[in-house]
């Protein structure tokens, strides 16, 4: 992908009248302009930020059915998410893999009844089921998860589930639309809503964020998939519209794998907020996770609260040998969550449906809120599909079903260098090339020289803190670290895309302070 191409193209065809426009890029409208750039339309994406910036590269990085919806009787959902699942780990699958779970059980009840709830779930993922879920004992249960506190354990329930890396599936995602004749484009901000004489919408006007030039797109419809900020598109539409979405904050933390000490993963199912907690082995540590805190503010760098972090601090540590600490945490983020909103509906927003809903204005602007990304693919074809039944599109099926993210048939299976598809064999040649370029900037993180300069050349960062938040995810794996080796990426990112020495310190001054939000 190549950013300064992609604005080219669309610079030469002023007049040109696109399909599809989707405004957002994280894994809702990624997965739309996917989808409708395999139907044959002409598509363009248009993110205000970097792809993913939000929401979508600040989950608890699962693919999953939703064992707790069962609780609240949304069967329809968790055979859906169980659906989706399994086709996103067969069309990426490497980006996602199975994940075993273990649910740690001390009273002989919870043994019952979450042996039959998860046999429920087993039956409900059908074929798409990832294994069985059975019961094991005290002995077998500390086998798998040595450092799992003793004291009155009964057992532990095991179950499976996807796990993946959501900021580079969503890479994915844009590499695959480009590679199919779309254009998606970040930092280009949508500033209002073109409109034709009979008041329906015509298109967009949108503005390049480094240079401030200011564009107009034509399209035959305008999808709004801007998740937790998806009101403000409707209101650029229609200034009194009512809100449509419930905000909530959830917050992670990150720990090295010591606290776990293996590969299972634990699924902690009552909290004292009434969520389930994970613990889960990733990129080599440990993501702990989430919390569910209603905000009526939301911003694209939202910050954890104290009483968050000592939630999930001493949740977990009721249930580690070794309690995490606050200095043991080597990174903390917080996402959130884009739920969509009942009228009058004031119940906690753990209890709010993880459902998605669409919606057409009396003007024409399509919206998509809510879901999750496990369901991202089933949403944008749903989506696609009211746009067809409204007329604005010619009909055309529905592909993503069997389209694989990845065309490579090595695999690479204890390979980290897996996430980066078919072009791990390009990073590999550029390293037998210039062994030196094997080399990693800091040994607290597995990225080497190559692949910071591999991304630089391949995937559109436009800041240091995409290429270190997202196209690698050495933020939220180390954030200490990450701000150490600022400088040296900056000075790659420079070399590579041409930027001047002001440039990088100003990238790095501006990365170490938004780092501060995250330890």
């Amino acid at each position: 992908m190549n950013r300064a191409a992609l604005i080219d193209g669309v610079r030469q065809k002023p007049d040109f009248k696109w399909d599809v426009i989707i405004i957002g890029g994280g894994a809702t409208g990624l997965g739309i302009a996917l989808d409708a750039v395999a139907r044959g339309y002409t598509t363009l994406l248009l993110e205000q930020s970097d792809f993913a910036k939000a929401t979508s590269s600040r989950s608890t990085k699962l693919v999953h059915g939703g064992v707790r919806y069962m609780a609240q009787g949304d069967i329809g959902l968790v055979m859906e998410a169980c659906h989706e699942r399994g086709i996103m780990l067969k069309n990426a699958p490497h980006l996602t893999f199975n994940q075993e779970f273990v649910i740690p059980v001390y009273t002989w009840f919870d043994v019952l009844m979450y042996t039959v709830g998860l046999k429920f779930y087993d039956l409900l993922a059908g074929r798409f089921s990832m294994g069985k879920s059975y019961y094991i004992g005290k002995e077998k249960s500390l086998k798998r998860l040595p450092l799992l506190k003793s004291k009155g354990l009964k057992g532990g329930v095991v179950y499976h589930d996807g796990q993946f890396d959501d900021a580079r599936m969503a890479l994915e995602l844009a590499r695959a639309t480009v590679g199919r004749g779309g254009t998606v484009l970040n930092y280009f901000g949508v500033n209002s809503l073109l409109k034709n004489e009979g008041g329906k919408i015509s298109g967009v006007k949108a503005k390049e964020l480094l240079s401030g030039e200011e564009f107009e797109f034509k399209s035959q419809v305008v999808i709004n998939a801007t998740g937790v900020f998806a009101d403000d598109i409707s209101r650029m539409d229609n200034p009194s519209a009512k809100p449509t979405l419930r905000p909530s904050q959830g917050v992670h933390i990150v720990l090295d794998k010591s606290f776990l000490g293996s590969n299972s993963a634990i699924m902690i199912p009552k909290t004292d907020d009434g969520r389930v907690l994970f613990a889960i082995p990733w990129y080599d540590e440990v993501v702990v996770g989430t919390t569910d805190t209603p905000l009526d503010e939301i911003s694209l760098e939202p910050v954890a609260l104290q009483k968050e972090i000592d939630f999930i601090l001493g949740t977990a540590g009721r249930y580690l040998e070794k309690p995490p600490t606050r200095a043991d945490v080597l990174c903390i983020y917080a996402g959130l969550r884009p739920l969509a909103a009942v009228q009058g509906n004031s119940s906690a927003t753990k209890e709010v449906s993880r459902r998605h809903k669409i919606t057409l204005s009396p003007s024409g602007l399509l919206s998509i809120v809510g879901g999750k990304w496990t369901t991202y693919r089933r949403m944008a074809e749903e989506t696609l599909d009211r746009a067809i039944k409204e007329g604005f599109l010619e009909k055309r099926k529905c592909t993503t079903a069997s389209l694989k993210l990845s065309t490579s048939a090595k695999t690479y299976a204890d390979s980290r260098l897996n996430v980066y598809g078919d072009q791990v064999s390009v990073i590999e040649k550029m390293i037998e090339d210039k062994p030196e370029l094997g080399e990693v900037p800091d040994k607290r993180l597995p990225y080497t020289f190559a692949e910071l300069r591999w991304i630089c050349r391949n995937e559109m960062p436009v800041t240091l803190e995409d290429l270190l938040a997202r196209r690698t995810r050495a933020l939220l794996l180390n954030a200490r670290a990450s701000s150490d080796i600022a400088g040296q990426a900056a000075s790659i990112m420079a070399e590579e895309m041409g930027y001047d020495s002001d440039w990088q310190q100003e990238q790095v001054d501006t990365y170490r302070r938004l780092v501060k939000n995250y330890i």
